[in-house]
């Protein structure tokens, strides 16, 4: 896998150039610098501020006021009252804030400049390497973070004995103290925010070989030394812990641990996930990261770029999310400084859902886990959320939260006044059923919180008076503004289409969770009943989807969000196939979009890689991956916004596999997919979304709904064969590309098959195995 490297020739000038590592906790930013290294730290709980009450305790009061003046389309008056009566506490920027742990600084003594300079980040070994040339000796640093003994690791060789004189310091902006632990150790801890916050501690421990290692408040001096080894841990209270007892318990545990084994058990454990999962699109090149990037920008074509880019993207789940870790925050673990955009948190209006998009089609699903963990956390607070401000049972939370998880409506309207957070963080613990067919999650964990955020919509629903139909609100179409027929500009509505299509989900979600596990049929029937009644995704005049109610002139019709396309994309209410012209209306109000300056940020962008993977639009998804790639991607492959959020990389990832790999629940004439006394149903979509200009190529590992692994998909002009292994009680049909049929099938008892295509002229739906109906 030795083309699964970012490389340069020379360090990184500024943070967004660095190279990242983690261990899903524990992350750095290596810049691989020459005579001084700056490793810049991150722990995902280094958190400041505390939970506390931000509901508006009149809310309640005044829900059905609000509503009322939006019936009455008297949009600007009842936004008015919801600011003043119903949005609650914002607390300002940088107070509430995720923040770096600190710096490690390694300055080297005698060394200036440098040749035959290498830095590198290897995705397959999570191993970033810094190489080059002094005189006659080469140096040589390697850096990756331990997820087995939850510890940073810096190695410094050189291949001439007694060259390696340094210094290595701790920093940190503020609330911060440094001071000398016993022998070659020093440690760094303080309590964030003045107080507020939680308290941390961090502690580095030099082992050289050779030379001379002496600690002083100034740090760790080494001299003359052949290699060296750095350990670095850290830990916080967050979780109740003492950090310094963490610490400690953690470095005793790798002191006397060789390096050697350090990295053998590092990489067993990285690999045991990166190496589920191999692309290959052709045509591998060998030149740096940086001009690889300035060549696409300049037209170039490069598809090995883009599968180095997909596997970036694993990359970056596996070093920012694994179980017991915090989320991926806005940007995974990696921030500079005490105040990074929008506090590096967790916005559940679509960044952080992006996030996760990538874990379960790409075979990651271990990495899924810290985001159930979220959505579990939001509940206590979000049940006072749902009491206090609109009167309703269940569970609710709005359009952001961070690590002390606040449920309620906060700042303006236009984008706090949303109530669908919670509905959509449970979409994906139904997604993680599917994929997997785990019916211990699905009972124990998944179906309580799914339940619950369910019957806060079946007290909150409300019947539209000039339709009948039941609407959501008062919300926002998130963050985007529409124009009435009085001129004046508004952003609140009942009904906007994308929470529609968020409860339509959730119910529907609910509704065959029940079925599955044979509970609450009374419940059931509840939400089959309102499910019925609800207002459904509409055409405008125009054909395009329509945004809210009613067809309001936009503002900002070049608008970043596109959420009215929810149903398509990462819902299943808009196929192809089954909804043709909303399928059609999808694509158009995405041209009408694009024309207007659409897809300008980065993980814009990579949602509508998504949605045109779900039209099967091959070309036209790999318009907008080329677009990523030269307009909002960083010399590292962050992606920018801008500036950097993390939510890009993984959109693109997963847009990616949409592309080559599609499935879903094959509800049909004949009943529901999950019935009982029978095996679930899917529809495994074999290269829905094949662009002209990959005419060869392999994938193994992708993940499909009803507990599939393919194995292999392998695809030329004139040829697709696609080997799967069912891993659990489901029936599948594969449907091949528009002018493709089946030509041959192999099975291997009751669980795989080996399926061949040919370009026939004559398209099918097949079940794959009489075995696995």
């Amino acid at each position: 896998m030795s083309e699964l490297k970012l490389w340069y020739r020379q360090p990184a000038n500024e943070w967004v150039e660095a190279l990242p590592v983690g261990n899903g906790r524990l992350g750095a930013m290596v810049f691989g610098g020459i005579g001084a290294e700056r490793l810049q730290l991150n722990e995902d709980s280094m958190w400041s501020g505390h939970s506390f009450e931000r509901e508006n305790p009149e809310s309640a009061a005044n829900l059905s006021k609000a509503r009322r003046l939006l019936f009455e389309r008297k949009y600007a008056e009842a936004e008015k009252l919801v600011a003043e009566k119903m949005m609650g506490n914002r607390v300002d920027p940088g107070i509430h804030t995720y923040q770096m742990l600190g710096d490690l600084t390694l300055t080297f003594d005698g060394i200036e400049t440098a040749t035959n300079y290498r830095r590198e980040l290897d995705l397959d070994t999570a191993v970033a390497t810094t190489s080059y040339r002094v005189g006659d000796a080469t140096y040589t640093r390697e850096v990756f973070s331990s997820p087995v003994d939850q510890v940073l690791v810096c190695r410094i060789g050189c291949d001439k004995p007694n060259r390696l004189t340094l210094t290595a310091t701790l920093s940190r902006p503020q609330d911060t103290n440094v001071s000398p632990n016993g022998n070659n150790r020093i440690t760094m801890n303080g309590h964030l925010h003045d107080g507020d916050g939680v308290r941390y501690e961090t502690q580095l421990l030099a082992r050289a070989d050779g030379g001379n290692v002496t600690v002083s408040n100034d740090g760790i001096r080494i001299e003359r030394a052949n290699t060296v080894t750095l350990l670095l841990v850290a830990a916080t209270d967050y979780h109740g812990d003492d950090p310094h007892k963490t610490c400690e318990a953690q470095l005793s545990a790798v002191a006397e641990t060789p390096y050697n084994r350090i990295l053998s058990d590092h990489l067993e454990e990285h690999q045991r996930l990166f190496r589920r999962c191999a692309l290959d699109l052709g045509s591998a090149s060998f030149k740096p990261t940086d001009e690889r990037l300035e060549a696409w920008k300049n037209g170039a074509d490069d598809p090995s770029l883009i599968a180095l880019y997909f596997q970036y993207g694993r990359y970056l789940l596996i070093s920012s999310s694994r179980p017991g870790a915090m989320p991926a925050n806005l940007q995974g673990i990696w921030a500079d400084g005490l105040r990074p955009p929008w506090n590096a948190d967790y916005h559940i209006n679509i960044n952080i859902q992006m996030n996760y998009w990538v874990a379960e089609p790409t075979n990651l699903s271990e990495c899924h886990e810290p985001f159930f963990w979220l959505t579990d956390r939001l509940r206590e607070r979000g049940r006072i959320t749902a009491r206090t401000m609109y009167g309703c049972r269940g569970f609710v939370a709005h359009h952001t939260t961070d690590a002390w998880w606040f449920t309620s409506a906060i700042g303006q309207p236009r984008y706090g006044m949303w109530q669908s957070g919670a509905a959509w963080c449970c979409q994906h613990l139904w997604e993680h059923y599917a994929f997997t067919g785990d019916e211990t999650f699905l009972a124990e964990r998944a179906y309580p919180m799914m339940n619950e955020a369910a019957e806060f919509y079946v007290d909150f629903l409300v019947e539209h008076p000039d339709t009948g139909e039941l609407v959501a609100g008062p919300s926002t179409s998130p963050e985007n503004a529409f124009r009435s027929t009085d001129g004046q500009t508004s952003t609140l509505t009942m009904g906007p289409t994308m929470d529609q299509q968020i409860v339509y989900d959730l119910f529907s979600n609910c509704i065959e969770a029940s079925r599955i596990l044979n509970l609450d049929a009374a419940f059931r029937a509840t939400l089959e009943d309102l499910r019925s009644r609800m207002a459904r995704t509409k055409l405008g005049a125009d054909g395009r989807i329509m945004e809210w109610v009613e067809e309001f002139e936009e503002p900002e019709p070049g608008h970043r969000h596109i959420s009215h396309l929810f149903g398509l994309h990462p819902g299943r209410e808009i196929t192809p196939a089954l909804t043709p012209d909303l399928a059609e209306g999808a694509r158009k109000t995405l041209e009408y979009r694009l024309s207007h300056g659409g897809g300008h940020t980065g993980w814009s962008r990579a949602w509508i890689i998504n949605f045109y993977a779900r039209l099967e639009d091959g070309d036209t998804a790999l318009e907008h991956i080329r677009a990523l790639l030269a307009k909002s991607t960083l010399t590292n492959l962050f992606d920018n916004h801008p500036p950097f959020q993390i939510d890009g990389n993984f959109g693109a990832a997963a847009g990616l596999a949409e592309m080559l790999l599609q499935s879903h629940i094959a509800d049909d004439a004949s009943g529901p997919a999950f019935a009982a006394g029978r095996s679930p149903r899917f529809i495994l979509d074999v290269m829905p979304a094949w662009p002209d200009a990959w005419p060869r190529g392999e994938v193994s590992g992708l993940r499909a709904r009803g507990g599939v692994l393919v194995e292999r998909l392998a695809w030329s002009p004139d040829s697709i064969g696609v080997s799967v292994r069912a891993e659990g009680r489901t029936s599948i049909r594969v449907r091949p590309p528009a002018g493709w049929a089946p030509v041959g099938l192999e099975a291997d008892a009751d669980v795989a098959f080996t399926l061949r295509l040919a370009p026939n002229g004559r398209g099918a739906i097949l079940f794959a195995s009489p075995a696995l109906r």
